[in-house]
């Protein structure tokens, strides 16, 4: 029959009698949490919400980064019929205050101090009666989620099980909003139906076993890692929560996981590490001769064949496993989700080795519309569209879906809701193409297409992808909506402009007083002259401004998973750009 709604897995999880469900992360290390203490945990909590008052419909938003009590929370809700909000814990407080707001969320749960004093300074101005605090503190304005838990029955609750299975399908779930790439953040209304087929269908053809182990460090407020943990619960896989993403590197060698979900962003800084790490003779000769190999040999790692070559053995441990190893050593599938991957950066890795798997989908669509699998892998494109979802492409080259996972609507957004779909089908807002063998693929968001002042339209994923290949390139940006040429913002990664200008007897104290240098703005201007020289005439990119910093979540400059926030690069950086429009000619950066 198949998943009907998400308290499906819980209840599935608690018949499990898993010794290791989850792994959470302690001061003397990592504490192994049971599916029956998980089961306890979880029919504890909604027992205080519902002590709360909280019923079926009600939403409770949960603003905490990975860690156990969000799993335990968000089921604690489900099971009682009500409405999970997830909440970045990144989100300044007045755009917390707005969730809390439009959500209508009557409890909110966070989990540390810093995200406490959050709630605590804009709850006058929202709708939340009570609040829940997962870590120890001294409080007298929270609940301590750990007392609820502590209360949870030491065996099944047949009548909190008949609850929790009174679920309809048509009930709403969660309302998870969106990112906000393009303009203010809007709930999208995901029903038990929606995300419990998505998980049913997603990962049927990945091979996972009960013995793997995979991290969770994506934000779970991000509609991708929650399915993904969903999907993994389901499939039996034990997880592990690490909450900060600066622990990543350290979880991933103490744990050693089997399963590695990413970002392309995530993937892009393991590229550009292990780069670095190659740049001295004789190690950038070997590394170079290693990806050479791994390229004659790519459609077999992508076709999930071992080479059996002596060159791909012998490239295989002076350079492959190094890189294996960095990510803990035992990762056996490799998944990336929630923006595009880029198809040179996916050739990098099956050079190296890795078959990397691209899923893609939207938070709208719960999430997944088509991921790659060992069974079905075509280079360029995102996979097929799962069994039980139709896929068209329209006259525009929109790509258009419609299935039992697509969202009910946006919350309180009536005419944004009836606007996102025409004739019973989703407007994802990407362009793309299906091919003959029925794999898809997305060259571009549609509100991400570039017009210039002359009407000329440009994609700007397909250069930027291609950009930031050069290890002396962190992140970049095209520029030129409603300007009279396009051109590129980039961010430069750090390290490799350091060690290439003391090679170059470059002397500097500051990053600002490094891009100035003539050199190193000659350096930019030759990499991207390169790059123009396979652009057409109306792409190619007349002037580059280097920036002294990261873009981040922080800046505004990215969004909470990561991917390019262009409204917030264009405001951080309007001066330089103004000048540079203001006093450009049209001449274009010199080819090399």
């Amino acid at each position: 029959m198949g998943l009907k709604t998400l308290n499906d897995i819980f209840l599935q999880v608690a018949d499990s009698f898993r010794p290791r469900l989850l792994l959470q992360h302690q001061a003397l290390g990592w504490l192994p949490v049971s599916s029956a203490e998980f089961y306890r945990d979880v029919v504890g909590v909604a027992r205080g919400l519902q002590e709360l008052g909280i019923v079926r419909g009600d939403r409770v938003a949960i603003l905490s980064e990975n860690r156990v009590e969000w799993a335990v929370t968000d089921f604690a809700i489900l099971a009682l019929g009500a409405v999970t909000v997830p909440i970045y814990s990144t989100l300044t407080p007045d755009q917390t205050a707005f969730i809390l707001r439009d959500a209508g969320a009557r409890v909110v749960a966070v989990s540390t101090r810093e995200q406490l004093d959050k709630v605590l300074l804009v709850l006058p101005h929202t709708p939340v009666e009570h609040v829940l605090v997962m870590d120890n503190i001294e409080t007298a304005h929270a609940t301590h989620l750990q007392r609820l838990t502590l209360h949870g029955p030491s065996s099944r609750d047949a009548a909190f099980d008949a609850l929790a299975r009174s679920a309809q399908p048509s009930d709403l779930a969660t309302i998870i909003y969106t990112s906000g790439t393009t303009g203010p953040s809007k709930g999208a209304m995901l029903t038990h139906g929606n995300m419990a087929s998505n998980v049913d269908y997603s990962m049927r053809d990945l091979p996972m076993r009960s013995a793997d182990l995979s991290l969770s460090y994506l934000p779970l407020s991000h509609v991708t890692a929650r399915h993904v943990d969903f999907s993994l619960l389901y499939h039996g896989v034990t997880i592990a929560y690490c909450p900060f993403i600066e622990n990543l590197v350290r979880a991933l060698v103490e744990l050693k996981p089997t399963i590695f979900v990413a970002v392309p962003r995530v993937y892009e800084k393991i590229r550009m590490q292990a780069m670095h790490k190659a740049t001295k003779f004789p190690a950038k000769e070997i590394f170079h001769w290693a990806l050479a190999v791994g390229r004659r040999n790519r459609t077999q790692i992508l076709a999930g064949r071992r080479p059996r070559s002596l060159a791909w053995k012998l490239a295989d441990r002076l350079v492959y496993s190094k890189i294996r190893e960095g990510m803990g050593g035992k990762i056996v599938l490799y998944l990336s989700g929630g923006a595009p991957l880029g198809r040179e950066l996916v050739e990098w890795y099956a050079d190296a080795g890795i078959a990397i798997h691209e899923g893609y989908g939207l938070t709208e669509t719960s999430p997944v519309i088509a991921v790659n699998t060992p069974h079905a892998y075509k280079l360029g494109a995102v996979g097929k569209p799962l069994e039980n979802l139709e896929v068209s492409i329209a006259a525009d080259g929109e790509v258009l879906v419609r299935g039992p996972s697509v969202f009910r609507g946006y919350w309180n957004r009536p005419e944004e809701s009836f606007a996102a779909f025409v004739d019973g089908w989703f407007k994802t807002g990407d362009i793309g193409n299906l091919d003959a063998d029925g794999f898809l693929s997305i060259t571009d968001r549609k509100k991400d297409l570039i017009k210039t002042s002359g009407g000329k339209f440009i994609a700007p994923q397909p250069i930027e992808n291609t950009l930031k290949l050069n290890p002396l390139i962190g992140s970049s940006a095209i520029l030129g909506e409603k300007r009279k040429f396009p051109a590129v913002l980039i961010s430069p990664h750090f390290p490799m402009l350091e060690d290439w200008a003391r090679a170059n007897h470059i002397v500097f104290t500051s990053r600002e007083e490094l891009i100035a240098h003539p050199k190193v703005q000659s350096l930019y201007e030759g990499i991207v002259g390169d790059l123009n020289t396979n652009l057409a005439r109306f792409e190619k990119l007349k002037r580059v401004i280097l920036v002294p910093e990261e873009f981040s979540p922080g800046h505004g400059t990215l969004t909470p998973t990561l991917k390019l926030r262009r409204k917030g690069i264009e405001e951080r950086y309007r001066r330089q750009i103004d000048a540079m429009y203001e006093h450009a000619d049209l001449s274009t950066v010199s080819s090399t």
